[in-house]
């Protein structure tokens, strides 16, 4: 468990500082990479830009993507996410403030698979952390790497 990555692709300090507390918290020690807007998060994916030199055999075991982000929003970097071969099986889980039918409608027609609406409260956004980890790091099977 301890070797999976994760990347957070969120725009909002309290937000980044919230969830790696909260990860840290539940003893989930993996390394979490922050992207902070949608752009950052496709270039990170695909080694682009300042990630050019980013060895791509070391992929995160699960994005945990913002939908309200700077310059790429977090629906086209879904469905960008689901449209390349290299990434289409990646699991993809949304952490949204959005509880609106329509949001979450739109992720799961981009293929997310997951949709998590993010508690305002701490102490409830730590547990929604926890089980998120615990899900995602230690119970769900992975699909195989593609070659």
């Amino acid at each position: 468990m301890r070797n999976k990555l994760i990347l957070l692709v969120e725009d909002n300090p309290d937000d980044i500082a919230l969830a790696c507390r909260a990860l840290e918290r539940s003893d989930f020690a993996n390394e979490v990479v922050v992207a902070h807007d949608g752009a950052e998060a496709l270039d990170y994916l695909f080694a682009a830009g300042t990630y050019a030199r980013r060895d791509t055999s070391m992929m995160p075991a699960v994005v945990l993507l913002d939908l309200k982000l700077p310059k790429i929003d977090g629906l086209e970097v879904l469905a960008r996410i689901r449209s390349d071969d290299r990434t289409k099986l990646l699991p993809v889980v949304i952490l949204s403030l959005s509880n609106e039918e329509k949001d979450i409608l739109q992720c799961y027609r981009l293929s997310a698979n997951s949709y998590i609406c993010k508690p305002i409260d701490f102490v409830q956004f730590s547990e929604t952390m926890r089980q998120f980890g615990r899900y995602w790091l230690l119970l769900n099977e992975a699909p195989p790497k593609m070659s």
